[in-house]
């Protein structure tokens, strides 16, 4: 669809975008799906298991690690921004999601912690092909009905 320029916050979100930039590194983004899709609310993408032939089974996977949480009063769940995606506390591991709209609800600081998602980067260029990726068609499970693959992840 194109190409998409994010800058990591490095500087006050090491565990987290370090994280993103290891597996970023190492190729483990390169032909993963964008597995979840929901019109004015975010894309998410990260699962290694999106790219075999088991759609029910996208949205489990991760590196075969779990992250530290950290948080930063710097940064909200605006439009934009990416966050690590998890099941609850200490479960990040490498999906994340771009925000379509503003979903601060998702901060750190509302209730409940156990929930909430810090945003460790933000889009520079291609928030059009985010938006496109939020309006694929898509099952009853929030699921493209056409993969959209990320080709690969490119680290400047």
């Amino acid at each position: 669809m194109g190409d998409i320029k994010i800058e990591l916050f490095l500087e006050k979100m090491p565990i987290t975008a370090g994280n993103f930039l290891k597996l970023a590194k190492a190729n483990f983004y390169d032909g993963v799906t964008f597995h979840r899709v929901i019109p004015d609310f975010m894309i998410q993408g990260g699962d290694p298991l999106s790219k075999d032939d088991d759609p029910n089974n996208d949205g489990t996977g991760g590196p075969g690690y779990f992250i530290e949480d950290e948080f930063s009063a710097d940064f909200t769940n605006e439009r934009g921004t990416l966050s690590m995606a998890n099941a609850g506390a200490g479960t990040g591991g490498s999906q994340f999601f771009v925000n379509i709209a503003d979903n601060s609800y998702l901060d750190f600081n509302k209730e409940p912690v156990a929930y909430k998602h810090p945003v460790f980067g933000r889009v520079l260029e291609g928030m059009d092909i985010v938006d496109a990726i939020s309006a694929v068609e898509r099952d009853g499970h929030d699921r493209p009905l056409e993969n959209v693959v990320i080709q690969d992840v490119l680290v400047e």
